[in-house]
Parts: C-alpha cells; structure tokens; sequence
C-alpha cells in the first residue's frame, strides 16, 4: 500500500521511534514520536485512515474485524535499506473509533548519535570493562537505551543478554528476551534464569520494583557487567530511589560502579548530541561530595557554560538544561 510506504519512509527518515494514528472530530491525525516530542506531521481522512489500519492490522497479523478490544501485533519490513521490525498496538475509543501505535525497532548500527563531550564517552567505555553495576537515568527519548546496547557491543567478544519490556533496539549478536507478565515472565524472574546462561554482561531495561532491583544486585554480585535505566531526575537520585526500593547504601558501596543522567541537546548545526552527568563510585559515596541546588553535578553546568562559549549550543539551550 503507497501511503503505508510513505509513511514508513518519512518516519525512517527522520528516526521516529513511535508513528500514531490517533482520531480526531473530523479526521485523524498522524504523529512522530521524535526525540521525546510529539510532531503532527499530517491528517487523513476517516476512509483513507481506516484502509491504512486495515492494512497494517493485517500485516501485523491481528484480528481485523475487532476494532474496540486492545490488540498488539507484529510485522518485519524493509524500508530503504534498513530492515525494520514494526510493533503494533491498538484500541478503540467509546465510539469505536481505533488509534493506532507503531513502535519502530531499529537496526543497532543504523543509530548513531554525537557526544557533547567526547571524554565522557570515553570514561564510561573504559568503566565498562569492569564487572559490576551501571545505570543510565534520564527522561524517555534522551538515549539512554542507545547508550547501553553501543556500550555492550564495544566489549569485543561478550555475550550480552538483554531483557527489555519491551526490545527497544535491534541488534543480532546479543541474546534478547522481552518481558511478558502474562507468561510470568517478569525482569526479576528472567534475571534468575539468564544467570544460568553465564552472559558477560546484562542489559536490564529498566529497574521498576523492589524484586528487579534485587535481582540486578545479586547479578552484579557474581561477576556480571549490568546495564540498567531507573526513573530520577539526577544521577544523585538514583541512590534516592534504589533506597526506596530497599538497597542500602552499603550494598551499593560494593557493586555500583557509575550513574550517569543525559539529555540529548540540539545543536545550533541543527543536530543533537548527549550530554551525560557522570557520577563516579567515589563520589557517589563521599560524605564530601558537591552537587548544586538543583541536584546536578558542577560539571554538568561546566559543560554547559563550555559549549555555549563555543557555540556548539545556544545559551538559551544552556540555561533550559541547567537543572537536567
């Protein structure tokens, strides 16, 4: 179908992560999830929005008289080059009227994304080849996934087993296990079976409750490299939060290695880059340690300062990240 292809392509084309038909009074309306924002990129009719869904509702292999129940389904398609996998999800309104999400798993090697500050890329490469455990904070959209499965894939000659809810990225040489509650396959249950897979390193997507943050710990505890993401506002936070989840800092003390918080910031070239809060182990747990009033390091407003100097970033963009 041409307004499928289309529509495909022009999200490819500008990296969209999620594509969402969503009804309106009078049509619908086609946004791109890009970056963490939300961009209507254009409206269909009713006819032409509900041949699209079929459409694609078949593809995925979901039931296409069912328009009020919500339904996910599945679909592989090559767009240019790139060999994509599309996941679906819909569910009607009160009247009836079926919205549409579609996830966009790209390919590891399609994505490639610029460092504000390459030493800090660097720094975290290097901490990765140690054992223990790693975690990535920041808001949905800023990278943090991207950053673990281009961290893992630079340790040369690691098995690297990923358990996500869902898979984010797709990349071949890594063992990846999407999370599925129904099946009684949550993070902490899955954690405790890959340990017997012997994996070098885990990537955990995110840390949601008390049992997945245990379960992290004990697996960080025998020798694995673990990659994982939690909800904070700062690198500082996150010691906040996995205390509100029952590990103390003591337990920390001897597995955490690093916290890092990042934002993708828009360049004045026009494209983005990631600047991370990088907070080392000793540091985290230094009586003496010094974060400013709003919970971010001294040298994330460094670096900020820095590159407005340089013109790399606008000092409107410096002053709008000032507090992560």
């Amino acid at each position: 179908m041409e307004l499928a292809t289309k529509l495909l392509t022009d999200a490819v084309a500008v990296s969209a992560l999620d594509i969402l038909l969503l009804p309106t009074k009078t049509c619908y309306q086609v946004k791109y999830f890009i970056r963490g924002h939300y961009l209507v990129q254009s409206e269909l009719t009713f006819e032409q929005a509900q041949k699209l869904l079929a459409f694609f509702k078949f593809k995925a292999d979901m039931m296409l008289s069912e328009h009020r129940r919500p339904q996910l389904g599945a679909w592989q398609q090559k767009i240019g080059e790139q060999q994509l996998y599309l996941r679906f999800s819909t569910v009607g309104d009160f009247l009836g009227r079926e919205s549409m999400v579609i996830r966009l798993i790209y390919p590891l090697k399609s994505i490639k994304y610029h460092y504000l500050v390459p030493e800090q890329w660097t720094l975290l490469e290097q901490v990765c080849q140690k054992r223990g455990l790693v975690i990535f904070a920041g808001p949905m959209g800023s990278g943090k996934t991207t950053a673990m499965y281009q961290l893992a894939k630079a340790q040369k000659q690691q098995q690297v087993m990923c358990i996500e809810d869902p898979i984010e990225i797709r990349e071949d040489s890594f063992l990846q296990i999407q999370v599925n509650p129904k099946a009684q396959m949550d993070y902490s249950t899955l954690l405790k079976a890959a340990l017997r897979h012997h994996p070098d390193i885990f990537i955990v997507g995110e840390i949601r409750d008390q049992k997945t943050a245990r379960a992290v710990l004990t697996a960080a505890l025998s020798g694995h490299l673990v990659l994982s993401t939690l909800h904070a506002t700062s690198a500082y936070g996150v010691i906040e939060r996995l205390a509100d989840l029952g590990i103390t800092r003591s337990e920390l003390k001897s597995v955490l290695q690093l916290v890092s918080y990042q934002r993708l910031l828009p360049l004045k070239s026009k494209g983005q880059a990631v600047l991370f809060d990088i907070i080392q182990q000793a540091e985290l747990f230094s009586e003496n340690v010094k974060q400013e009033n709003n919970g971010m390091s001294a040298d994330w407003g460094r670096y900020l300062e820095q590159n407005a100097t340089k013109g790399k970033i606008t000092v409107a963009t410096a002053k709008k990240f000032a507090h992560g």
